[in-house]
């Protein structure tokens, strides 16, 4: 039976516990009790009496017990106020110490016993007293208001309490896309980089078993570009995982690559490129300069791949007011890319790279060649995106 259940402390419903409150509107309570009533009996020039004060110290401080034993701790309180009003003492601030008890007792779901010990001692008070029924009305008036206040004041802080709750879990929640969208885009930096890298050592590696018997100083420069990008690959590696660590375990032993080593990249890319600059350079946020980078990066990796070393490609970085317009094109070598773009994981990662910071990407043959590929990526300089990704 429920009346015979221990009291336990009401959990929450994130399935803990409650923390635990400390006694400061206990002793808030036992010095507003006597301080108010003392007030109203010099009113109604009653005198309260030291028994009197000290019930009302004492039905105030029983409160600090209110959350471990709500329901013990309700029945004290109200022996103690009850107790107060046999004795005949003045009207006053009195029934603070059974609201607070009683709205203990309702949160953790006992509402029945609220119920049953107010009109309990209601009848208790009306029977030894010898209230006459004008008294009794107005006694039984007081009850039900501080009723009605317990309950609007009850709901009012379950509702709060629900909605700090859900706060707390919007928290989280973002918290944990925030992890998402980091996990995704140092997997799209992992790819960008090997992809890169490994395509230049295969590209690199077969000149030099191609050379190393009729030219060996061209296979010798070719092992020196292997050596060069393998060690690249490396760092850039070893810079994409360093931020997976707490800030402060493992400082990047590289800067975070942007178009300032724009010219590198395409030194370093086998093929014949070409870069071209329309408008003013002029310092970008960090999420674009290293998305733009990256886009690069990818295409000239795959148009080795698809186009092979022979082909020619133009590098062209846009300068607009409020977007940067990254375009790579090649040539074709020779080979014709008919029809839309391929789903590959490339060009699905450099698309996803542009859409994170709010803008688009396409690819697609070039609409003036019968080979030639195009990458075109217009990334946006102010977007809440690109703020939240810079931050």
């Amino acid at each position: 039976m429920s009346g015979s259940s221990p009291d336990v402390e009401p959990v929450s419903p994130s399935g803990r516990a409650p923390s635990r409150r400390g006694p400061g509107l206990a002793v808030l309570t036992a010095l507003g009790q006597p301080v108010g009533t003392a007030i109203i009996a010099g009113w109604q020039h009653a005198s309260v009496g030291i028994i009197g004060y000290a019930l009302l110290v004492f039905s105030g401080l029983a409160l600090a017990d209110r959350h471990r034993s709500p329901r013990r701790n309700f029945l004290i309180v109200v022996a103690a106020t009850l107790a107060y009003h046999l004795l005949d003492r003045p009207v006053g601030v009195t029934l603070l110490a059974p609201m607070i008890g009683a709205a203990a007792v309702m949160a953790a779901g006992h509402r029945w016993l609220v119920a049953v010990a107010s009109a309990g001692a209601y009848a208790t008070w009306v029977l030894v007293s010898g209230a006459t029924l004008r008294q009794a009305l107005a006694a039984l008036a007081l009850i039900a208001g501080a009723g009605l206040v317990t309950e609007f004041g009850s709901l009012v802080a379950a509702r709060v309490n629900d909605g700090i709750a859900e706060q707390r879990r919007l928290f989280e929640e973002r918290q944990r896309r925030r992890a998402s969208e980091q996990r995704l885009l140092i997997a799209a930096e992992l790819h960008d980089v090997l992809g890169h890298h490994l395509s230049l050592i295969n590209v690199r590696a077969g000149v030099g078993l191609h050379l190393m018997d009729r030219d060996p100083e061209q296979a010798r420069a070719a092992l020196d570009a292997i050596a060069q990008s393998s060690a690249e690959a490396l760092r850039e590696v070893q810079t994409v995982l360093n931020t997976l660590y707490p800030t402060g375990e493992a400082a990047p032993r590289a800067p975070t690559p942007g178009l300032d080593r724009l010219a590198e990249l395409t030194e370093a890319a086998a093929l014949s490129t070409r870069t071209v600059i329309d408008g003013t350079a002029r310092p970008l946020p960090a999420a674009v300069d290293r998305a733009a980078y990256r886009i690069v990066q990818e295409a000239l990796t795959n148009i080795r791949r698809h186009a092979g070393t022979g082909a020619a490609a133009t590098v062209t970085i846009g300068y607009r007011p409020d977007s940067l317009v990254v375009e790579v094109d090649d040539d074709g070598g020779g080979v014709r890319h008919p029809g839309p773009a391929p789903a590959g994981n490339g060009i699905t990662g450099m698309r996803e790279r542009a859409a994170a910071l709010g803008g688009e990407l396409t690819a697609g043959p070039t609409p003036d060649s019968t080979g030639g590929w195009r990458v075109r990526a217009t990334l946006p300089l102010g977007s809440d995106q690109t703020r939240e990704a810079t931050a």
